[in-house]
């Protein structure tokens, strides 16, 4: 034990050193982008917008598989929520699984278990092929939702790691409004086939970009990882300061025993997975998957146009996640865009509540609908610069590496067992009573303020390991 200590000292004196001026300076291979950084990026989102084309598969195709296949909205449920059971799964074997094969390694398996899992549903002809071809689509989406944001956080230079880690959140909002705009004009079954399409471009986009550095560092392929960090950082970049700062955290921590899961609540480090569970446990709790999923019901609920609504917000998600979160974390930091994600929501909420609420009492009926879509539109616009990506940005860069595998399995585990509570309950609480599910959502809201202000830092514009040393 003493043992453990002394090495955990040494990893916070390496790290702390970071911290010093003439080490935190920048240098040429952090001024920007090189284009292989660019196009490794784009590959990788590629698995952003497959999860994107899952989750939002269900609200565009809600009404015709019912009518086809004659499911009831009970069946129904458990097709949309078991994306969540399969993506549990993935979630608790992600890190393991990346830690192993390597991040692309696991972009690619994700990519053909979920191309498996659309021809499935796409040739299902009852709810149990539907439903498995569901599961296993939701087993791709777990890892990739692990995989992806820690290999855009692994390869970026420091400037750029906020804004090219949210293209993470763009993506699958991308992927989201595609499913909705493409199921206005197509069939259930033709949309499940453009969902095989980023599937393919992420398993043979893989096999042109370089592995991430760090994780070669981390499994003693010395020569591989100084190949991969200049083929990022540029021909004529001077990676040297860079490849020495990995090398020696790298090495410090291999001296440390294997983590388990008891180890995420040593005191060392146990603030990492507070943050890191709690911002998943609120991304989810405050409503957004029962929103998106049920998306038509709540229109046809509240009197709105379901197709124009949906397709305003799908559209609205892409917007304001390229324009607010993708162009701002690096400028204003993760902190003020969170907080101002949870009001945002929190005023969502209460607007889409009040309209359920007048409507159950007869009161204000002609502008009811416009009540809601404009609640929807508040709410999802509120999570599009904040609640969706921030979080798995931070998830991304808060975890030690030699925490990244077990903690960052946890905490999409937590994440995904979230979503799936969420959108299992959300038709329950909306039978229950409309206004008082989105009230219940706001209070979470309100909760989530308070923890954003209380307990998450600002990473915005240090390198993984100062932001761990400051942690620590």
């Amino acid at each position: 034990m003493a043992r453990r200590e002394d090495d955990m000292e040494k990893v916070k004196d390496k790290s702390e050193s970071l911290l010093l001026p003439e080490n935190g300076s920048d240098v040429s291979e952090e001024e920007g982008a090189s284009w292989m950084v660019c196009l490794s990026t784009f590959i990788a989102v590629c698995g952003s917008y497959e999860f994107g084309t899952c989750v939002g598969y269900s609200a565009p195709t809600q009404f015709g598989i019912m009518e086809e296949l004659n499911l009831s909205y009970s069946q129904f449920s458990v097709f949309g929520s078991i994306l969540n059971v399969g993506a549990v799964l993935g979630a608790i074997t992600s890190g393991k699984i990346s830690d192993f094969i390597g991040r692309k390694g696991a972009m690619r398996l994700s990519s053909v278990i979920s191309a498996i899992g659309w021809m499935i549903i796409y040739f299902s002809k009852g709810d149990i092929p539907l439903d498995f071809g569901r599961f296993l689509t939701g087993y791709g989406c777990g890892t990739l939702s692990y995989v992806v944001p820690v290999f855009i956080a692994e390869i970026s230079p420091r400037k750029l790691r906020g804004a090219l880690a949210t293209l993470n959140q763009l993506f699958l909002v991308i992927g989201l409004a595609s499913m909705f705009l493409i199921g206005a004009v197509i069939n259930w079954r033709a949309l499940a086939l453009t969902g095989v399409v980023p599937c393919v471009i992420l398993f043979f986009g893989t096999w042109f970009i370089p592995e991430s550095p760090r994780w070669l560092e981390m499994v003693g392929r010395h020569r591989d990882f100084e190949i991969a960090l200049q083929k990022l950082r540029g021909p004529n970049a001077n990676i040297a300061r860079e490849a020495d700062e990995i090398k020696e955290y790298l090495a410090t921590i291999a001296h440390l025993p294997k983590t388990t899961l008891l180890d995420l609540i040593d005191k060392k480090n146990i603030r990492f997975v507070i943050v890191g569970v709690g911002l998943m446990f609120f991304q989810q709790f405050v409503g957004i998957n029962g929103v998106i999923f049920y998306a038509q019901q709540i229109f046809v609920s509240a009197g709105a146009s379901p197709t124009l609504g949906s397709i305003l917000y799908s559209i609205e998600q892409v917007i304001l996640t390229a324009l607010g979160a993708t162009l701002l974390i690096d400028r204003l930091g993760r902190r003020p865009l969170l907080l101002a994600s949870a009001v945002g929501m929190l005023i969502g909420c209460l607007l889409i509540g009040n309209s359920f609420l007048l409507k159950a009492h007869g009161l204000a009926l002609d502008i009811i609908p416009a009540l809601a879509v404009s609640g929807v539109l508040v709410y999802i616009g509120s999570f599009s610069i904040g609640m969706g990506a921030i979080p798995w940005v931070i998830m991304s860069e808060i975890f030690p590496i030699n925490l990244k595998g077990t903690a960052g399995g946890l905490v999409t585990v937590v994440n995904w067992l979230s979503s799936w509570f969420v959108s299992l309950t959300f038709n329950f609480l909306m039978i229950w009573s409309p206004h008082g599910a989105f009230y219940v959502y706001g209070g979470v809201c309100v909760l989530a303020i308070i923890f954003i202000a209380k307990l998450v830092p600002e990473t915005k514009g240090k390198t993984l390991e100062e932001i761990q040393a400051m942690m620590m």
